[in-house]
């Protein structure tokens, strides 16, 4: 039986959709709800735990949640982001957040576990009523 490890943050940043032809053409910012819903077939150890009894660290998690100075979306201008360049949409931007999750998700797994079982889901709500899912 699956564990699913879930949990939501929020994050500002501001930034451009370029080529936009309307308001979102322009500079301007949001406030990010984040829910991320991390799925494993087995429980692990993590950077602060060596037991395995963890899916995740809700540290490793919550990474964009932290100031873009520390590595992480809160106060960025996300058009800085060679990754995302121009193309700041929501679909983009949970891509994003969830190649850099797992990415960091895995780099805290112990030597030999490749993560194959792990699912990330994204919601990514740009405003308080429109939102994207991003999985694979």
């Amino acid at each position: 039986m699956p564990w699913t490890l879930t949990t939501e943050f929020t994050f500002d940043s501001a930034h451009v959709i370029v080529g936009y032809d309307g308001p979102c053409g322009r500079l301007h910012g949001h406030t990010y709800r984040v829910r991320l819903a991390l799925t494993s077939e087995r429980l692990r150890p993590s950077a602060h735990v060596k037991r395995a009894v963890m899916v995740a660290d809700f540290k490793t998690l919550k990474w964009a949640k932290k100031d873009v100075e520390a590595g992480g979306l809160d106060h960025a201008f996300l058009n800085d982001l060679p990754e995302l360049g121009d193309d700041t949409t929501a679909e983009v931007i949970a891509a994003y957040l969830h190649r850099h999750t797992l990415a960091r998700v895995r780099t805290d797994l112990p030597d030999g576990d490749d993560g194959a079982d792990l699912k990330l889901r994204v919601t990514l709500w740009e405003t308080p009523d429109s939102c994207c899912e991003y999985w694979e």
